[in-house]
């Protein structure tokens, strides 16, 4: 069977970003990262072909993939050297089952485990749509682009669809990468605002931008990484505005709760972000505590940009953009309802988290019942006192 990932392009932006502030940041630090499924759907049967693809996934970068990176102005030569030198390591993966359930693991150095979120959840993604939807592809998801696309043109006024910012999030649980590859060649061709991708090899594919810059791992990891547990989430903002002065300044806050976040973001450091990323919680009252957090600290909201990317689709991010027109910039990464957006097609719901760094455990206390995860109920008794939630 061919690979699936072709490139180690082929990935989100925030990985490589990350790897790099790790690479530079925290080499020795170790950790753990497992797949997680909130389908109850029967993987199994297709568990051989998963670790399969997996161990395929690991091709070194050539050297137009690295010279594309290379132009961006954050990428430090040292790091790319190590990328184009170390591509994904198969040796740390482990695929087994686990209570009648398919559980892929990854195990060792941050800077090397870091990489294998993307591809896990895309091949197993692409996989299982392959198994059970062999009668859809991209004609199909085409076709609903077009029909919401044609609607979005009769919604917008010619400046609102200039204003409308639309980003590309949809590598982790697209239908396949044939899907997500004509999806995102449709929307650079019909829609003025769509700003760029979080997929490398798409953006370089489509001369756009790769937009992304952390993740949760990045503020779970420092958790465990030698700081008191109540200044962690300062330390993870802090440290990040070190490693890309001036770039890759959108925040994501909700790793222990906005409340607990906007506590740590003083003035300093909202200064320095040029903005905020919503992942969890009502994204009205998120943005409207972003805007009173920025009015506080005497800053003009308008020189800000909120980034929505919490299961959207167009129909709601319309509406939020209507909402914050005008107080505030505003963005939308719409991943799914985008990339595995089929008639009859229903996209799962997967993540791949980090829960150990260090030999300690680490956690995530969503704005979202349901998001948080960690198996340490004393962890999370601690973490929630040290960020004052839920006291």
């Amino acid at each position: 069977m061919p690979p699936i990932l072709t490139s180690l392009l082929d990935t989100d932006a925030y990985k490589l970003h990350m790897q790099q502030a790790v690479f530079h940041r925290y080499p020795d630090a170790e950790v753990v990262a497992e797949f997680h499924s909130r389908n109850e759907e029967d993987l199994l049967p297709m568990m051989g072909q998963i670790e399969e693809q997996l161990r395929l996934a690991g091709s070194r970068l050539t050297k137009p993939e690295l010279d594309f990176l290379a132009e961006r102005p954050f990428f430090t030569p040292d790091y790319l050297d190590h990328l184009r030198r170390k591509p994904l390591d198969a040796s740390l993966l482990k695929v087994f089952e686990q209570d009648g359930r398919i559980n892929v693991r990854v195990e060792g150095p941050w800077q090397d485990v870091i990489l294998w979120e993307i591809p896990v959840l895309a091949i197993i993604s692409e996989m299982r749509n392959r198994f059970r939807y062999p009668q859809f592809g991209v004609s199909h998801a085409l076709e609903r682009l077009d029909q919401k696309i044609d609607k979005l043109e009769k919604e917008l006024s010619s400046d609102e669809m200039s204003e409308f910012n639309l980003i590309d999030f949809g590598t982790r649980r697209r239908f396949s990468h044939s899907v997500q590859d004509a999806v995102v060649g449709r929307l650079k061709e019909r829609l003025p605002a769509f700003r760029g991708t979080s997929n490398y090899m798409l953006a370089q594919k489509y001369k756009l931008p790769a937009v992304g810059t952390q993740a949760h791992e990045w503020f779970q990891a420092h958790q465990q990484l030698g700081f008191p547990l109540e200044h962690s989430q300062r330390a993870a903002l802090t440290s990040w505005l070190d490693e890309f002065t001036d770039h890759l300044g959108i925040a994501l806050t909700d790793c222990i709760t906005m409340d607990a976040f906007l506590r740590d973001f003083d003035f300093e450091l909202a200064s320095s972000y040029q903005g905020l990323r919503h992942d969890s919680g009502d994204p009205v009252v998120w943005g409207e505590k972003a805007i009173s957090h920025y009015q506080r600290l005497g800053i003009d909201p308008t020189d800000k940009t909120l980034v929505f990317s919490d299961g959207l689709n167009l129909d709601k991010a319309v509406q939020l953009f209507r909402h914050f027109r005008g107080r505030i910039n505003t963005s939308f990464g719409i991943g799914t309802k985008l990339t595995c957006d089929l008639p009859g097609v229903s996209p799962m719901n997967i993540v791949f988290k980090l829960i150990e760094c260090n030999g300690g455990p680490v956690a995530k206390i969503s704005d979202s019942p349901g998001k948080t995860l960690c198996r340490d109920a004393e962890f999370i008794r601690n973490l929630k006192q040290a960020f004052h939630v839920g006291v």
